[in-house]
This record gives C-alpha cells, structure tokens and sequence, in this order.
C-alpha cells in the first residue's frame, strides 16, 4: 500500500526526476482520466518514471505515462501509454509551453496521487536538465551530507 500523504495516496512518485533535473517551480494540476484508469491508479499500478508534459493545441498532455490495463473492463479498457490530457488554468499552461519553448525547460511529473477529495492529481516540476558534471557534484553533496551526519552522531 502506498504512503499517505496531505490526506490523500500517493500512487506514483519520480524519484529520478530530482537527479536527472533542477526544478525550478512545482504546481499541482488535475488529470482527465477514464473510469478504468481511475480503477488501476486506486490499485496503485502505474509508473510516471519516463514520462513528461508537453503542449499541443493551447493544451497541455502528459506523455508516456504508464497505467496499467485494469482487468475487469473488458474491451472498454484503455491504452498504457496514451495521451493524458493535463487540467490547467489557460494562463497557467501558458506560462509553461513558453518556459519549454523559449527557455529549453521540460515539464516533468513528479508525483501522481489521491487528494483528499479523492481527485487524481499530478504534482509537474517546471525544470532544466542537469548536464553530467551536476549529477556528480549533487551525488557528491548528497554522500556528504550522510557522513556528516554520521560524525556529529557519533560525537554526541
């Protein structure tokens, strides 16, 4: 079962999007989704691992996220991969597909969960991609961190 958090389930979370990227800015938007979607994010299968938002049409989609077939729809079921269409005030989405065509950012997911209302939601980091150079530095600050930690534990 997936930990709960801000009073609703977190049912997907991109871990690898905080080494792989800056983020610059964090917004919550809503996710149109299908009933069996909805059915298969409830049992937690779903992944958002290589996925990311991009604009088309004044309209902003989530792309190559992967939720899973729910088993009991039948042939009404839906795609793994498809298009999700992203839920955004217009001046919102905007701003976005500017920053991703004007300033070379991407719009990454970085959670998929539950609110308390029950609403699926999708936390997007506005982002600029890390060159392998910040990778190291970030994993050296990161390992760092840990052994300070362990010596001032040890100390008292």
């Amino acid at each position: 079962m997936a930990p709960k958090r801000e009073g609703g389930k977190v049912v997907a979370e991109n871990r690898k999007a905080r080494f792989n990227y800056n983020i610059e800015e964090k917004l919550e938007a809503g996710i149109a989704l299908m009933g069996s979607e909805v059915k298969s994010l409830r049992a937690g299968k779903a992944n958002i691992a290589d996925s990311y938002a991009a604009s088309a049409g004044g309209e902003l989609y989530l792309l190559n996220a992967h939720i899973a077939e729910y088993t009991q729809a039948g042939r009404n079921g839906h795609a793994p991969t498809r298009p999700r269409k992203l839920l955004l005030h217009r001046k919102e989405i905007g701003r976005l597909a500017g920053a991703i065509q004007r300033d070379g950012m991407t719009v990454v997911p970085l959670k998929l969960y539950f609110n308390a209302r029950g609403m699926a939601k999708v936390e997007l980091g506005l982002a600029k991609g890390k060159k392998l150079h910040d990778k190291r530095e970030t994993e050296k600050k990161r390992d760092w961190d840990r052994q300070k930690g362990r010596l001032m534990r040890e100390k008292g």
